[in-house]
């Protein structure tokens, strides 16, 4: 089974469209646009080969359960359900139908949305829609690179993100949980550098990891390291992007964490939000407030089209 562009890298510009369904058990548009979608994205990529286009499209708990009632379920598609800490709350907002978008030019990504929700129509409304871009050498806004921590290798980055033969009826598809981070900028600039960096585990130059001795454990990069019983690093693969409206004061990360088991990014975030122990939860969520939280399945290519059918 194919996968979708779960494993590429986050690329120059992104569109992230959350939506949901008016009319959830209308299928015909839903049909329509799981059938077009590859032959709009091979177009594309045929007019502007070196603009990089890709979408991926994935679905809501819900939504599934309203389009395809005969179909079996992926078995940790689910309802997100929101993880309170002390402090901070990872929330749980709706969504139906997802899309990521990517491309080389805004232009390319735009012309992708535009004609995607052409296709849908009515049947859907718009829950939340952010255009990312790449920051200078692949960081976030807050100055420090992003995604270091993604599997390096295509077969290491596949076996992260895509469901494999465990899960046989749902092969080559994908879990992704997606939130929006708001960053306040005037408290983190605020930071001398060097309690930014004990905040992320990183240099901010140069991108060098903390040594342990100087490293917090509550730093960004050590509460979202996870392992197996067996002790063995459990990777995720993130697709990361900043957004921005400046003349709004709004600055911000959208998270996107593609994985074979969404049980992996949920033990991340428990980490992140409650903290283990508890109390240790993650630094960074000082100066970040996360706004959505939805999980989607990807389907791989061959499912996306039968569903189609």
């Amino acid at each position: 089974m194919r996968a979708q562009d779960v494993t590429l890298k986050p690329g120059g510009h992104a569109i992230f469209m959350v939506l949901g369904l008016n009319r959830p058990d209308e299928i015909e548009p839903v049909k329509a646009i799981c059938s077009e979608l590859p032959a709009l994205v091979r177009s594309l990529k045929g007019r502007f080969p070196k603009q990089e286009a890709s979408c991926v499209m994935g679905f809501g708990s819900s939504a599934w359960d309203h389009l395809f009632p005969k179909r079996k379920k992926p078995s940790e598609l689910s309802t997100f359900v929101e993880i309170k800490g002390e402090k901070h709350t990872a929330p749980s907002t709706p969504g139906d139908l997802f899309f990521h978008i990517r491309a080389s030019k805004m232009d390319i990504a735009y012309e992708l949305a535009a004609i995607i929700t052409y296709i849908l129509g009515d049947s859907v409304y718009s829950i939340d829609e952010v255009h990312g871009f790449r920051y200078f050498d692949g960081r976030a806004i807050i100055g420090f690179v992003d995604g270091t921590e993604n599997p390096e290798f295509d077969e290491d980055r596949h076996a992260a993100a895509v469901i494999g033969d465990k899960e046989p009826d749902f092969e080559g598809g994908s879990y992704a949980f997606v939130q929006k981070y708001i960053h306040n900028m005037n408290e983190w600039n605020n930071l001398p550098t060097f309690e930014q960096e004990k905040a992320i585990g990183r240099r901010k130059f140069d991108d060098r990891e903390l040594s342990d001795d100087i490293k917090p454990e509550n730093a960004h990069n050590a509460v979202t390291n996870i392992e197996d019983e067996a002790g063995n690093e459990i990777k995720i693969v993130r697709a990361n992007m900043p957004f921005a409206v400046p003349s709004q004061g709004e600055h911000g990360t959208y998270f996107i964490g593609y994985a074979s088991t969404f049980s992996a990014t949920r033990k991340m975030l428990e980490n992140m939000f409650i903290g283990e122990p508890i109390g240790n939860y993650d630094r960074l969520l000082d100066f970040s407030t996360a706004k959505t939280g939805t999980l989607f399945f990807i389907p791989s290519v061959e499912l996306l089209e039968e569903l189609a059918e």
